[in-house]
């Protein structure tokens, strides 16, 4: 993620503010132009380049709801942002804590919209395209859901399904627990279930379908025994030579969703530290050390090799930091060579370099 500043001030804020901590200026993150600008009384603001002027307004959620920092163009026929259009159904707000849940996921998501948009991804909704991208946000308390139970996070042809309790830390740390997933986080279900959507329109209908299957396994198994089995007998005891995670055993689907899940993961938190200029090289122990203001931004690095050389000194220093705040490990993956592997598969799809 980028660096980003108050349009007024100059001064240092986050992607999700909606105001400046230093001045008190409203703010608008413009996706156009990834930018956040600083906002005039009425809640707008205009961009100037290229001898045009262009006017930008709060997305709806943002004014209805305060849940979204996005803006639109003011000419724009949708009143709501290119994250917030993708949204299906979202929980019922009059629920006491739904809209501070809906909040988190919302904030999450926008992330997940970013780093898509950043890297190309086509980010198109359902309600354009029959094949586009949807999202249903429900709670198990819901009437209109009542009937199928606890919502359980998932994807569906282009729809993808998060219960609003992975927005509660506590939840979630029982899930964790129960799941057995050490790295549970709201943004790592948005890039795992973004990779079952991306595999249905970059793998399935393309020449890397034969490839996909000879390093991830044929999907065509049945997914409903195999996820069985996993829960049932637990994973494969030798997964950690082979896998990411031991939810990436259980089927080839799951395996593609954990390795794009991990690979936005990786490319996300090098742009953080090529944004801050931090040195990936820890105490410049290789003579051939390189400023990393000098590389280029890994959103736009096409060497994968040269991505995971920087990726494993900085996983070091993450660590590092979080055990002297006495916290634990920020990241708690060893990357065997099959993992790398399919790592690097990734990257080439999104990256459309040859097969």
């Amino acid at each position: 993620m980028k660096i980003f500043t108050c349009g007024s001030c100059s001064g240092a804020v986050y992607f999700e503010n909606t105001a400046c901590m230093s001045c008190g200026a409203g703010l608008g993150f413009v996706p156009d132009t990834a930018q956040m600008v600083a906002l005039d009384a009425d809640g707008s603001a205009t961009l100037v380049g290229n001898g045009t002027s262009t006017r930008y307004i709060k997305c709806s959620h943002h004014a209805q709801d305060n849940g979204c920092n996005w803006m639109i163009r003011d000419d724009d026929a949708d009143p709501y942002c290119v994250s917030c259009r993708l949204n299906n159904t979202i929980p019922d707000l009059d629920v006491p804590g739904h809209r501070e849940l809906w909040h988190r996921l919302e904030a999450e998501k926008r992330r997940l919209v970013f780093t898509c948009m950043r890297l190309g991804l086509d980010v198109s909704p359902k309600s354009v395209r029959e094949d586009g991208l949807a999202f249903d946000f429900l709670a198990d308390e819901d009437p209109t859901f009542s009937e199928r139970g606890r919502v359980l996070t998932g994807h569906d042809a282009g729809l993808i399904t998060i219960n609003i309790a992975e927005a509660d830390p506590a939840a979630r740390m029982r899930m964790r627990e129960q799941m057995a997933e050490p790295y549970r986080t709201i943004l790592g279900h948005f890039r795992h279930e973004s990779g079952h959507f991306y595999w249905d329109r970059l793998i399935a209908p393309t020449g890397w379908l034969e490839p996909c299957r000879q390093l991830f396994g044929d999907e065509r198994q049945d997914y409903g025994e195999a996820l069985e089995a996993h829960y049932q007998n637990g994973p494969r005891s030798d997964w950690r030579d082979h896998y990411i995670s031991a939810y990436a055993a259980s089927h080839p689907w799951e395996d593609w969703a954990e390795s794009w899940s991990h690979y936005l993961l990786i490319i996300d938190t090098l742009n953080t530290a090529w944004n801050f200029g931090l040195q990936t090289d820890p105490l410049h122990v290789r003579a051939d050390a390189v400023e990393i203001a000098q590389r280029p931004n890994p959103y736009d690095e096409t060497d994968f090799e040269r991505l995971m050389s920087q990726w494993m000194p900085l996983t070091v220093a993450m660590n590092c930091l979080n055990r002297s705040v006495g916290q634990e490990d920020a990241y708690p993956f060893a990357l065997a060579a099959p993992v790398v592997q399919k790592l690097g598969f990734v990257h080439r799809v999104v990256r459309g370099l040859p097969l």
